[in-house]
């Protein structure tokens, strides 16, 4: 196979999109969430994985964090792993790390990125739902705290759900 072909065979493959987020929690469990400026909804800080810059998951999630709440967060554990099924986009394989639990010095020290995000808030683990209206998004971010709190290590998903 000539370097001609091999290109033609990878610009021939599949795309996905690739994202990766913190979780973040107050000394209550609560968990940070932000509203984005451009769509419906709350997110987890986060956002695309710059791999044409060689970035990774681990890397883009505290870069993110960095960007989004202003904030330095190291990445803990891996808690979740989940391929979202796209109908207008690419599927998107979504990683969640453990963000840790932040002193209130360190929330009064959040400075949101004013380009992307309108607010931040903290949410207990019963208001997620309402935050996320059933979404893939919801479900992972549950999915990741049943993780933290059993400590069962990563839990693979499917559209925020155990796979089938």
């Amino acid at each position: 196979m000539t370097s001609s072909d091999y290109a033609t065979y990878i610009a021939s493959l599949p795309r996905i999109l690739a994202g990766a987020a913190v979780l973040i929690r107050d000394g209550e469990g609560r968990v940070l969430i932000v509203e984005p400026n451009y769509r419906e909804g709350w997110a987890l800080p986060g956002g695309t994985i710059e791999s044409d810059l060689g970035e990774t998951p681990r890397l883009a999630a505290r870069r993110e964090a960095l960007e989004e709440i202003g904030l330095d967060v190291e990445p803990g554990a891996l808690l979740a792993v989940d391929w979202v099924q796209g109908t207008a986009r690419p599927p998107i394989a979504a990683y969640v790390y453990d963000g840790g639990v932040l002193t209130e010095a360190q929330f009064a020290a959040i400075r949101l990125q004013e380009e992307e995000l309108i607010s931040w808030r903290l949410v207990s683990r019963d208001e997620i739902p309402a935050h996320f209206l059933g979404s893939s998004l919801g479900h992972r971010v549950l999915a990741a705290l049943d993780a933290l709190e059993k400590g069962s290590g990563t839990v693979e998903l499917e559209n925020g759900l155990p796979p089938a």
